[in-house]
Order: structure tokens, then sequence, then C-alpha cells
């Protein structure tokens, strides 16, 4: 059977366990190969034509549900809590004219749709982001010139990863398909701000080489298991150390917990927070 771009599939060699989107065709020695990008983990793969069948929309539904509920359990549980700080905020703001800014995120990614999905979760929880599309393997040369043009507290870099078929050797970063763009893409990042604490970076994708990336200079990163990372993780990172203190550690297990992948997924330093009170707010 031949698919199309856009269509979702499930490889049969892997007991169709994860739910694909046909990217683009590929013709590997005259057998036909679909290059693929997970439906909702940030996934990249290839898989020949007769490997492949489409996902019934009964499927797709199935797999997306547990996903799609506990992300947005995570984001009432967020705007929840920013409903409590307003409400202390304005109580203190009796006494004096409090007001504050959280960091400013920059979000490099390499899926346009997924930045899309990304995009949507920042507006609902009230944070200040500038969303740029750029592929994996031009991150590494556009990241400096972005960083100079929007000058944000907080980096995002992703897109998809996988590990190679086959690849024992997890510590070698020519067994990663773009791991090695994200580790590049941190170095350059570091040139313009070395300080980890006044650019926070989080960088990474499915089954990215998570110890290569944090000793590139990373705060954050996927994956320290190697296992598969949710769309919005990234999202969430990032929303933790907006929200936090300029003056306080964000709390890391606290971070890691309000991921929908958890620690197998993401880890990462120590790291300070970007948000910032002022006093007093402007009358005009």
């Amino acid at each position: 059977m031949a698919f199309r771009i856009n269509d979702i599939v499930m490889r049969k060699s892997y007991g169709s366990d994860i739910l694909f989107r046909v990217i683009n065709v590929i013709d590997n020695k005259g057998v036909r190969h679909y290059l693929l990008h997970g439906l909702n983990m940030r996934i990249i793969a290839d898989a020949p034509e007769d490997d492949l069948i489409e996902a019934s929309r009964a499927k797709i539904a199935e797999y997306d549900r547990p996903y799609r509920e506990k992300a947005e359990r995570l984001l009432k549980k967020i705007a929840s809590s920013k409903s409590l700080q307003r409400k202390k905020e304005m109580v203190r703001a009796s006494r004096q004219e409090l007001y504050g800014r959280p960091g400013k995120v920059l979000h490099i990614d390499g899926d346009e749709e997924y930045l899309n999905i990304c995009l949507d979760a920042y507006k609902k929880v009230g944070m200040e982001v500038v969303g740029v599309v750029v592929k994996e393997e031009e991150q590494p040369d556009k990241v400096y010139d972005l960083l100079e043009k929007y000058r944000p507290d907080i980096l995002i870099l992703t897109g998809h990863d996988s590990i190679r078929s086959n690849s024992r050797d997890y510590g070698d970063i020519n067994n990663y398909r773009n791991s090695k763009y994200f580790v590049e893409a941190v170095k350059n990042a570091r040139k313009y701000e070395p300080a980890l604490d006044n650019l926070v970076i989080f960088a990474g994708a499915c089954q990215s080489n998570y110890e290569a990336i944090i000793k590139a200079g990373a705060n954050y990163a996927s994956s320290p298991e190697r296992v598969l990372i949710h769309c919005l993780d990234p999202v969430l990172v990032s929303e933790k150390v907006a929200f936090s203190h300029i003056n306080e550690l964000v709390k890391i297990e606290e971070l890691i917990e309000n991921t929908i992948t958890g620690a197998p997924g993401i880890g990462g330093l120590q790291t300070m927070g970007k948000f910032r009170y002022g006093v007093p707010k402007g009358k005009y």
C-alpha cells in the first residue's frame, strides 16, 4: 500500500507501538521508504513500505488520549497556580504596588506543527515567547543570530531525534540522528552567553544524548533513559523556570515531576528562576 504525506501510520516490526505522521517518501535502492515523525512524540524514524500499516481513527484517538489528558491536567494545574499567585500579589499590592515579569522564551523547533502546538500552550499559561522554525541541522548556524535578535532569558532547542537502528553504544553521538546538532547549537548559544543562570537552555528531543547535551552547556536536556519525550515537555520545563523567582533555585524535582515524560525523559542541573518582581507599578 502506498502512503501519502501526512498519513498516520504504525510500524509492524515494532508491534505498532508508536503512531507516526508520514513526512517524506524516500527511494532506497529501489525500495520505497518513508520518513516518519512521531504523532505527539519528538521522534524521527524511517521504514520500508511493507513494514507500515495505516492507523485507524479509533487507534489515533486511543493512542493520543492519555497524553492529551495528562497535558491538559498539567496546564490546568499551572493556570490554577498562576491564579492563586495573582491573588497573593493583590493582597501584597494593598501595601505596595507590585508587578512582575516572567522570563522570555525563544523556542527554536525543527517541526512547525509541534511549534504551533507549543505556542498555544505558552499562551494558555501566560508566557512571553518567540517561536522560530529551524531544521535541526541548521540550528547550530542560526542560534547565535537569533539570540542576538530576540535576547531571551530561556532558550529551547528541539525538534525530532532518535537512536539509529541496531545501535548499542549510547555514548557515541554519531549513533543519534540529530543529537550532534543540538550539542553544537548549545555550544554556539554558550558563545553568546556562557553563564547558565543568565541564559537557561533546554535542548533535545526523543532519545537524545542527554549527557552530551548537558556537557555542551545546557541546563536541562533529554533523554536520560533514552525514552520518547512528549511534544509539550519543553514548554513545561520553560514554564517552571520562567515563573520561579530570580533569587531562588528552581526545584528540579518539581520541574521534572511536572513534565509529561518525567525523570526517564527529562533531567538537568540546579538553575535559578527568571521571574522578577517590580515596585511600584506604573500608573500610566
